[in-house]
């Protein structure tokens, strides 16, 4: 065992053996020595400690204290009224601060005892019952403060922890509190008693059993329980201020006397105020002038010499500003920090600040949290941090969406406006200012915060700016999702799938795919929206046919027929048929006809007219999906599927290709017309 945990030990059973055993007189001095001594070590521990969680050990220490100081007690009683002597350390206290006076001591006692309970212990209670409470209360909103740092990159992920870790530590720490003041209210509770009975049992036995006349054992037992009241009372009485110091301590940044000289002292022409006073009280009133002009004189030197002092720090200040402003135009350049590129970017303009701004009401950090964990559960994906600027260098009201610091889009939005957006099927229109949803880029009309209520009984969706760039930054990440997941994203999830199938990852990497190579099945996936989130039924897949092809877009249709319920779930969510345009089986043999195979994989050499002449087709036949409602979905072989994606996804990028082996078997499908080339 260790030291400490011996002495903790020996700590924790000499009150309960105090309590069953006689202790010694000589014994009882040294264990009430040792009580003052710690009381002692924790007031001014208490006092200089820059934060309470400095002191988070202080609620075990307030119950172990307890005890042992109610164990002495209980020793010292049983010595007072069994040998009517408690220790050198018990009479001096019942003699020397009570000046052999009874009363005096008595009213001495009864003065501990209402500081202790009716000023420093009451305040203490209540000062933790509300700091708890509040506390608590706070615990969500500082949550979601370190959350909005954490995605905007302001702190680490390490830092974040710490942060998370220190708050719920001070909800423990204020919690605790809040309970353990109780005991020093009790153990003031407890002496008070305590004294009583030995006050009224050294009395009766005095006079009863020991022949005692009525004075000589009002003096001998009086002057015991007072001592031993004022032995158990004054250590009770700094664990108390002990207590009220450390609830009340609001600085983290200084310890208490560093606070007091900069707050109290800290402002010369106060001091000289308060001088003047004195000595004028000094002079023009009875007071005692040499004491009041001493006080008035020794404020307003102190005064002067604050007043250097400060002056000192400015200097001082304005000298190590500019040394190290010459010191920074000195020093080489560190380019290396201007080379680091975020892989998302939201800059927006001046007039879009109070909407990012937490002072000012503003939700939107908030917001770019809720979407990376949307699309977290969405895709199974962690998108990277999105860095929030503002740029004066736009307009006001514009915000720019970059990946990899590359603008892809950009919106602007009317900060105290609503947009309204005509569903199709509502003909009375609104009177506002024409614009365009940015993300689906809809026609829609900005109308007034008194024009919202009206325009939502209509049927018109009605969206705030916050939401307005909340959904473009997310219809943006989800179209480059793929583009963000790098080598090092793809590491973190084979370790999370490792964890509980290690088996599973030993089989697969490296013996069978490197990462990259993962990583290039994946970002298939991300690319036609398919959730990467079972990333065990992919790894499985991956590890059936990597022994027989390295190529990853094989390997990638491989893993979308594993995942056909999810893909089927996605496209075919519902009991009615879905209609679906499907491809001649001319148009897919000239298709396989067309493949090339090279070292580097296969590519597709189809005949540019022959293309134009699919693309026609195809147009023609997905409008009839459109003018329905409908998204557009074509369904091809397998062995086609891939091939056609290629060659139609920049023309029609929101076309769903999918194969016949990614559709589940309770799937009612219509055909509404055929891809075909005459």
């Amino acid at each position: 065992m260790k030291r400490m945990d011996i002495m903790l030990g020996a700590f924790v059973l000499i009150p309960i053996l105090c309590l069953i055993i006689p202790v010694p007189l000589t014994l009882l001095d040294i264990l009430f020595t040792l009580n003052i001594s710690l009381s002692m070590i924790i007031l001014f521990n208490s006092l200089f400690a820059k934060e309470p969680l400095d002191m988070s050990s202080f609620p075990t220490l307030l119950l172990l204290t307890t005890l042992f100081r109610l164990s002495l007690n209980v020793s010292s009683t049983r010595n007072i009224l069994l040998n009517g002597d408690a220790g050198n350390v018990v009479s001096t206290f019942g003699n020397f601060v009570g000046g052999g006076n009874l009363v005096v001591g008595f009213v001495v006692f009864i003065i501990l005892i209402i500081m202790q309970l009716m000023v420093i212990n009451k305040g203490s209670e209540r000062v933790s019952e509300v700091t708890a409470r509040f506390t608590l209360d706070a615990m969500p909103g500082k949550q979601m403060a370190i959350d909005a740092d954490l995605n905007t990159g302001a702190i680490t992920d390490e830092e974040a922890k710490a942060r998370r870790e220190k708050i719920q530590e001070e909800s423990a720490f204020f919690g605790s509190m809040d309970g353990a003041t109780k005991y020093v209210k009790g153990d003031a509770t407890a002496g008070l008693v305590i004294t009583l009975i030995n006050f009224v049992g050294g009395l009766l036995i005095g006079i009863l059993m020991n022949g005692m006349d009525a004075g000589t054992a009002l003096q001998t037992y009086s002057i015991l329980t007072i001592g031993d009241g004022l032995t158990s009372q004054i250590p009770s009485l700094m664990i108390s201020l002990a207590t009220g110091v450390l609830v009340t301590k609001g600085s983290k940044e200084a310890d208490i006397g560093g606070i007091l000289q900069k707050q109290l002292l800290g402002t010369p022409k106060v001091l000289i105020i308060v001088g003047v006073a004195l000595i004028g009280l000094g002079i023009f009133t009875p007071m005692n002038i040499i004491i009041f002009c001493a006080y008035g004189i020794a404020f307003i030197v102190a005064s002067r010499v604050m007043s250097n002092e400060l002056e000192q720090e400015e200097t001082a200040m304005e000298v190590s500003e500019e040394e190290e402003s010459a010191e920074e135009i000195r020093r080489p350049e560190n380019v290396s920090t201007l080379l680091k590129v975020d892989m998302i970017e939201l800059e927006f303009g001046y007039g879009i600040i109070p909407l990012a701004d937490v002072q000012q009401g503003g939700d939107l950090l908030d917001r770019v949290v809720m979407i990376r964990r949307q699309i977290a559960l969405e895709l199974g994906c962690v998108v990277p941090m999105i860095r929030l600027r503002d740029n004066i260098q736009l307009n006001p009201n514009q915000y720019v969406i970059k990946i990899k610091g590359v603008p892809i889009s950009e919106g602007e939005i009317l900060f105290d406006h609503y947009m309204a957006m005509n569903p199709g099927f509502i003909e009375e229109e609104l009177t506002g200012i024409p614009t365009f949803e940015p993300s689906f880029h809809l026609p829609a009309i900005w109308i007034t915060e008194s024009q919202r209520e009206r325009a939502e009984a209509l049927g018109y969706t009605v969206v705030d700016p916050p939401s307005i760039i909340a959904t473009h930054l997310m219809e943006i990440i989800r179209s480059h999702l793929h583009e963000l997941l790098t080598r090092q994203d793809v590491q973190n999830l084979i370790d999370n799938v490792k964890e509980a199938n290690e088996t599973l990852v030993n089989e697969l990497v490296p013996k069978l795919l490197n990462v990259g190579e993962i990583q290039k099945v994946l970002q298939n996936l991300l690319m036609e929206g398919i959730s990467i989130r079972d990333l065990i039924t992919i790894f499985e897949t991956l590890a059936d046919y990597a022994s027989t092809t390295h190529d990853t877009d094989v390997l990638t249709e491989y893993a979308r027929q594993s995942l056909k319920a999810a893909i089927s779930n996605k496209y075919f969510n519902g009991n009615e048929a879905t209609s679906v345009i499907t491809l001649d089986p001319k148009v897919e043999q000239e298709i396989m006809d067309s493949v090339k195979q090279t070292e580097q994989g296969a590519y597709l050499a189809l005949d540019p007219e022959y293309t134009s002449k699919i693309f026609e087709s195809l147009r023609e036949e997905s409008s009839k999906l459109d003018d329905l409602g409908k998204t557009p979905i074509i369904i091809t072989s397998p062995i086609v599927r891939m091939y056609f994606k290629h060659l139609t996804r920049e023309q029609f990028p929101n076309l769903h290709v999918l194969s016949y082996n990614e559709i589940a078997s309770e799937v009612e499908l219509q055909s509404v017309g055929m891809v075909t080339v005459e």
